[in-house]
């Protein structure tokens, strides 16, 4: 079986075009037949594996693969997405209105790093463990917006919520009571409510 990563589509009128790259970058097209059914779209799952083993035979040179997923495990990848990630996580901890006790649980630091962090002094690159939290963070603030309006996607956070997963807890002291299961399942939870699940 063909693996390879979906990276975009194009779908004017008739069937749906993919674009998908294997581990040497070499850029892929397919087309697939897709019909409406019941406000879904199905596709014929052996048309796909066989118009992608056409599609590698005539111009593929290496096999398809999966593009790196994000775990934030490269060193390399921590230290180009710290300085980005503690911004917009600043920013997030303003909006949410959370002390800084709040802010330095939710991030995984102490207070003294937090405080660093708050003035701009902190040089370091983020952990995984921190870059992960601050990812789930910035995911749950960019779907309550996408949710609610400004003032309430700011507010919720802080609210008591009955969600099944806060247990009568706001959001944040649930995230910052279960670590990262918890506040990947907030951010899981966030974009489940947005889809209307």
């Amino acid at each position: 079986m063909l693996v390879g990563i979906i990276s975009g589509f194009h779908a004017a009128s008739g069937p749906i075009k993919l674009r998908f790259r294997n581990d040497i970058a070499n850029i892929h097209h397919l087309t697939l037949d897709i019909a409406p059914f019941d406000d879904h779209l199905t596709f014929k799952q052996g048309q796909m594996e066989a118009r992608m083993a056409e599609t590698v035979k005539f111009g593929a040179t290496a096999p398809l693969t999966p593009i790196d997923v994000q775990t934030f495990s490269k060193s390399a990848d921590r230290e180009r997405l710290s300085g980005v990630a503690l911004k917009a996580f600043r920013a997030i901890v303003e909006h949410w209105s959370l002390s800084n006790g709040e802010a330095a649980a939710l991030l995984g630091v102490s207070d003294s790093t937090w405080d660093r962090i708050k003035r701009g002094s902190w040089e370091q690159p983020l952990s995984q463990d921190q870059l992960t939290r601050a990812s789930a963070a910035i995911g749950v603030y960019k779907g309550l917006h996408l949710l609610f309006a400004d003032p309430m996607a700011d507010q919720w956070p802080k609210l008591p919520n009955r969600g099944p997963i806060f247990q009568r807890k706001s959001p944040v002291d649930a995230m910052i009571d279960g670590g990262i299961p918890l506040m990947l399942e907030t951010r899981r939870y966030v974009d489940a409510v947005r889809g209307g699940l």
